[in-house]
């Protein structure tokens, strides 16, 4: 099992690429699922769970077929022949429930497992299956398996989701494309990836109105054509690399960054002492003069600070002047990274759904263990400000989420390598 090693040794410098959004690949991939005609992204990531992705899709009898070093993938669905997602896959994701809406939406019958995925608290599919409920479909529980139909095709119909879901907005709106009639999704998510997803869909001759607020609109079309459509860049590895200046000092320009993909989260950086700069390419980011200032942080749906960068913030908070607190409020169990950051010398006390950390002059290196994927990618950037050697294990969980991750950081002066395990 790969391991990888940081030593910490002063400012960064340089340009980070920031590749297209792992989340809105994997919405936009299934998409596929709603026509005959090829569907072709533009600036996909190169990501273990794109790999997955692609593998669930040919395992319905999807052609996937992967162009330009991976940046490309061309897929068409003109001959499914297959229409149970299997657990051997499912497991491995828990984005593979958003082949359920699409292909019961365009064939009328689909039976998919039951998803797996990171281990950071319930994230359960009932709102999927509400939302296809809404729209006609016939759901039963079987064996690890949801086995859906619609036998006279999906109907328009009004579903309000109690909570905010970016995955049942996803599933709910590829699904409403062809229904029969009128959908309103009410309470939906507003995430860029739902607006690109949206945009994707437009492109193949859906008809959606209202996407990136929260009443989204859709009348149903008999069938959908192909389309070429890039990748929207990914908010989240974007705020990750922001905050790797933020951490150590220097200067790095995120090529492809966008401020309004990243408001509150900006918002938060300035109050921290730390500078963001609009440039023709992208994003320049650079700490301010003496050392980062404590802030709290709450996570919520977008446009709020989002939840996948709350572990990357409280490494940074780790060594902020002051006590911060950040309250997690999307997904319980999503602590885990602060008992590893305590073993470099971090003060945190974890009460609930509340972290409370106070700033110390100094982390220090140790042997720490991702637990997750965005964990994985904090303690590595903990591991760059840290005086000495942290080694990172188990970062198969870092491979999901983060294409090429040593070099990106390697180019802008971190000391930085993977090595394999036994």
């Amino acid at each position: 099992m790969d391991s990888i090693i940081v030593k910490g040794n002063g400012p960064l410098n340089g340009q980070i690429p920031i590749a297209g959004a792992k989340n809105a690949c994997l919405t936009l991939m299934p998409a596929t699922l709603l026509s005959d005609e090829p569907l072709t992204l533009t600036n996909a990531p190169r990501l273990s769970d794109i790999k997955t992705m692609s593998a669930l899709l040919q395992s319905l009898g999807c052609e996937v077929s992967q162009l330009q070093d991976g940046q490309v993938l061309v897929m068409s669905s003109h001959a499914l022949d297959n229409h149970v997602a299997d657990y051997d896959i499912v497991r491995k994701m828990r984005a593979s429930i958003l082949v359920l809406g699409p292909m019961l939406a365009r064939d009328g019958h689909a039976v998919v497992s039951l998803p797996g995925g990171c281990a950071i608290g319930a994230r359960p599919v009932d709102l999927h299956l509400k939302a296809l409920e809404a729209m006609g479909a016939e759901l039963e529980l079987k064996e690890g398996y949801v086995h859906a139909k619609a036998p006279g095709g999906l109907k328009g119909g009004t579903f309000e989701f109690p909570v905010v879901s970016v995955g049942a907005t996803e599933n709910a709106l590829m699904a409403a494309t062809l229904a029969k009639g009128t959908t309103v999704l009410k309470n939906a998510a507003r995430e860029p990836e739902i607006v690109d997803l949206a945009d994707c869909l437009r492109r193949m001759g859906a008809q959606i109105e209202g996407d990136g607020t929260d009443t989204i609109t859709i009348q149903g079309v008999e069938r959908l054509g192909g389309a070429t459509h890039p990748v929207v860049t990914d908010r989240i590895e974007l705020g990750t690399y922001m905050l790797a200046p933020a951490i150590c000092g220097g200067e790095v320009e995120c090529l492809g960054g966008r401020i309004d993909l990243l408001g509150a989260f900006c918002e938060k950086l300035d109050a921290a002492g730390i500078e963001v700069t609009e440039t023709d390419k992208g994003l320049k980011v650079a700490r301010r003069n003496g050392r980062v200032r404590a802030v709290d942080v709450t996570t919520e749906p977008f446009p709020g600070f989002p939840t996948d960068l709350q572990a990357q913030m409280m490494a940074l908070m780790c060594t902020a002047e002051g006590t911060s607190v950040l309250e997690e409020k999307i997904f319980e169990n999503r602590f885990m990274h602060a008992p590893e950051l305590m073993r470099m010398g971090a003060e945190i006390d974890v009460q609930g759904g509340t972290a409370t950390v106070t700033g110390v002059e100094r982390l220090k290196g140790a042997p720490v263990m991702a637990t997750d994927l965005r964990a994985s990618v904090s303690l590595i950037l903990a591991g760059l400000a840290a005086e000495g050697e942290t080694i990172v294990n188990r970062v198969y969980h870092l491979d999901r989420g983060y294409e090429r991750v040593e070099e990106k950081l390697g180019n802008v002066g971190a000391h930085i390598e993977r090595v394999s395990g036994q």
